[in-house]
């Protein structure tokens, strides 16, 4: 796990409230949708409820931005993507979230499955497990048996879930793991555990593990891509303001993969905002184009504030929040451009 290289940072997420999050309060308004009454503790994946999101029930990861209501769809790959922490206020449950939590799935649904895990959704079926997460605290708690019973536990999910896509929904077919923050610490581990070194590993078109560190020489034979359209191989960022590098990231004794997504290369140089096709802010039916630049500096990924109305408000050093969302047309086109290039690969063997 990564844990020790990203608790500073996410105990500052919490605090963040701002145009860029991913979490809308409209969720509320739903939360009654998700009332069942389960009898089983566990996860039952071959339970539709235990998904946030699948192909065979509609949900906020099928939703496209107005603009893009005319644009080529279809599902000739699919996504498995770990959300986000969302378990971040009271200890209602304990250090890991009930599956059952009406409001807290609610709370995921419309806002990392809507606002992250659709970015995925031009050419690809989205599954995305419901999973016990780890509370936030979990990444400041000096008890580390228990931190690391509960995100054993979260994984244990995460794990039980892919072996059930794959298993009853995969049949062969090419895959993207993407994750973000917690979600990350799971992608990674599922990746290096499940995937890399067995002949899963040429089913995957790509592996988007954002927002959390991840050490280059983390996986043995998953790269960092290089360029946008390389394949089997591993994108990471962590966004920060241009200038700005926290404690925790300056005391870290490992070199993290760090993609550009306005290059889609791990080189140095800035790419203009003018690179940038467009980020979702609060209205998702809005794209922001040209929204900010990028620059891989050291272990991250460093932009100037994005310009959108009333940008000037927007005091945050830490675009944790906004990692996939800063990026969210480059994502979804350079998606295409690898499983293009994954299906033309596939055409010489």
């Amino acid at each position: 796990m990564f844990k020790k290289e990203i608790s500073t940072c996410l105990l500052f997420v919490s605090l963040l409230t701002n145009l860029l999050h991913s979490c809308t309060p409209s969720y509320k308004k739903y939360t009654k949708q998700y009332e069942v009454q389960r009898m089983n503790q566990n996860p039952d994946y071959s339970d539709l409820y235990y998904w946030a999101s699948h192909p065979a029930k509609k949900d906020p990861a099928d939703s496209v931005p107005g603009p893009l209501q005319n644009e080529k769809r279809d599902t000739i790959a699919d996504v498995f993507f770990v959300h986000p922490t969302t378990y971040t206020g009271e200890l209602t449950d304990g250090l890991n979230a009930e599956i059952h939590n009406a409001a807290l799935n609610a709370k995921t649904d419309y806002s990392p499955i809507l606002y992250q895990a659709s970015a995925f959704n031009q050419h690809g079926r989205i599954f995305a497990p419901r999973y016990r997460q780890a509370h936030l605290s979990c990444f400041s708690i000096k008890d580390s048996a228990k931190t690391k019973a509960a995100f054993n536990m979260a994984y244990e999910d995460i794990r039980n879930a892919f072996l059930h896509y794959l298993k009853y929904e995969n049949h062969g077919r090419p895959f993207i793991i993407a994750s973000h923050s917690q979600g990350t610490i799971h992608a990674g581990r599922l990746l290096k555990e499940k995937i890399e070194n067995t002949k899963l590993q040429q089913q995957l078109v790509a592996a988007y593990l954002i927002g959390i560190g991840v050490p280059d020489n983390y996986f043995q034979s998953l790269p960092p891509c290089k360029n946008d359209s390389a394949t089997g191989c591993v994108v990471s960022w962590r966004t920060y303001r241009n200038g700005y590098l926290p404690r925790f990231i300056q005391k870290e004794s490992f070199k993290a993969i760090v993609v550009n997504p306005l290059t889609w290369t791990t080189h140095s140089e800035l790419a203009p905002a003018e690179k940038n096709r467009g980020a979702i802010l609060y209205d998702f039916n809005k794209i922001q184009p040209h929204t900010n630049d990028a620059k891989v500096v050291g272990n991250v990924l460093w932009a100037h504030r994005p310009r959108f109305p009333w940008s000037f408000l927007y005091r945050t050093r830490n675009y944790h929040i906004g990692d996939i969302n800063l990026f969210y047309l480059n994502i979804r086109q350079n998606a295409e451009a690898r499983l293009n290039a994954y299906f033309d690969e596939m055409k010489e063997r």
